[in-house]
């Protein structure tokens, strides 16, 4: 097999301590030499120097959690690094240590066995820590929103029934006079503010309950919690707006796609930046992305068509946005989604939408343009004749006999 890299290096990275092994091919004979480095700074130069005195030009190691990151932002100066899928590159079971594994990276990488995985510029990095900080704390919100539900239903307080959002207003001032020791239905029902789905008299009822000092100390304390965190959600925004000015332009391009705000907008810049470049084709995103089916077939049999892990910050916020957008009357999406729907479920059907938004925001990327919708006669137009010859069967298999002239 030929080998494309004479000089590289292939790192196996702990959180304490990195083995290297250096392949040195020459004349015909390969020469390995391996070592072992502690994952501080100073390890990690003098690994960086190792690596140098060899002459190594790559340098090969697998995605490890967030492990690699430091030994990345290290090397990446001085060699040319390939980050590698750990489930591509598994090694033959058996005899497995810390130089074994090294050295399987550094002959794969020898050989270009390697797919390099997509690692964003520091830009794009400092974003992606951004947004998926705010999705975290937008998490914890709900997550002690629920707990106040809990305790409200321990309590016998069924205001969720009565009140859609528990954090609005209404819902606010109803928590803190109860933490303030308020129980009286009618005080309770007159702090409400605006429209709700209920009566009066449904309100009333509702806040009927049996509310104890155990109750008010723990809706105060995750009431609490939640006002914490909305600060820092609210500061984080400040920051997110300054961070994200020099791709304004991108970001106003996307929100030109249904479904898009301007917040998820944000998170796909910062995980797949602006350069379109990094993947070849809209379907190298997509299947980058995990939305797409995967490839498993053996004897012509399709095993599984399920969908990879893939990008989840970027899958989950896709998926999001695709419901939104088949909310969009006469719209193209919500014609693939209704189409799709009807065949294999609602589930593949909004993975499909959100594909092929990640296809449109590809191209929109990469050659500056907005969305352009196809309209919802699009996949009838497309389809015309094959849509009329099932039709017409239809009509037969009824019993019906038509004579069909062209319009």
């Amino acid at each position: 097999m030929e080998v494309l890299y004479p000089r590289c290096a292939g790192l196996d990275v702990h959180a304490d301590s990195v083995t290297a092994c250096i392949r040195i091919a020459s004349g015909g004979e390969v020469a390995y030499q391996h070592h072992t480095v502690p994952t501080t700074t100073r390890g990690l130069l003098e690994l960086a120097d190792r690596l140098t005195a060899a002459g190594c030009t790559h340098v090969g190691m697998e995605a490890t959690g967030v492990y690699w990151k430091p030994v990345w932002h290290v090397l990446e100066a001085a060699f040319t690094i390939v980050l590698a899928n750990a489930v591509h590159i598994r090694n033959v079971p058996g005899r497995k240590s810390d130089m074994n594994d090294a050295t399987w990276i550094a002959d794969l990488l020898a050989h270009g066995l390697i797919r390099s995985s997509f690692v964003p510029a520091a830009p794009i990095q400092e974003l992606r820590d951004l947004t998926r900080t705010r999705k975290q704390l937008v998490r914890e919100i709900a997550r002690h929103t629920l707990r106040i539900q809990k305790t409200l239903e321990d309590a016998n307080l069924k205001l969720t029934r009565v009140v859609s959002d528990i954090l609005g207003i209404s819902g606010r001032a109803i928590l803190k006079a109860l933490i303030a020791g308020e129980t009286d239905p009618m005080r309770l029902a007159d702090l409400t503010k605006g429209r709700l789905k209920a009566t009066r008299g449904q309100l009333v009822e509702a806040l009927h309950g049996r509310v104890t000092p155990h109750h008010r100390y723990i809706i105060q304390l995750h009431l609490t919690q939640i006002e914490a965190l909305e600060a820092a959600v609210t500061d984080l925004e400040t920051h997110l707006g300054a961070a994200f000015e020099p791709f304004r332009a991108a970001i106003n391009l996307l929100t030109t796609m249904p479904g898009l705000s301007d917040t998820a907008a944000r998170v796909i810049v910062a995980e797949i930046g602006v350069d379109m470049g990094r993947f070849p084709t809209a379907g190298h995103l997509v299947s980058w992305a995990g939305l797409c089916p995967r490839l498993d077939e053996s004897a012509g049999k399709r095993r599984s068509t399920r969908t990879r892990h893939g990008a989840p910050w970027l899958k989950t916020t896709l998926v999001q946005a695709a419901w939104g957008a088949t909310r969009k009357k006469r719209s193209y999406l919500q014609a693939q989604f209704l189409r799709l729907k009807s065949r294999r479920g609602p589930k593949k059907a909004i993975l499909a939408v959100a594909a092929s938004m990640l296809t449109a925001v590809y191209f929109m990327l990469r050659d500056g343009v907005e969305y352009h919708d196809l309209g919802p006669q699009y996949f009838a137009q497309r389809d015309k004749e094959q849509i009329a010859k099932r039709l017409l069967q239809r009509l037969r298999d009824l019993g019906v006999n038509v004579e069909v002239k062209a319009a």
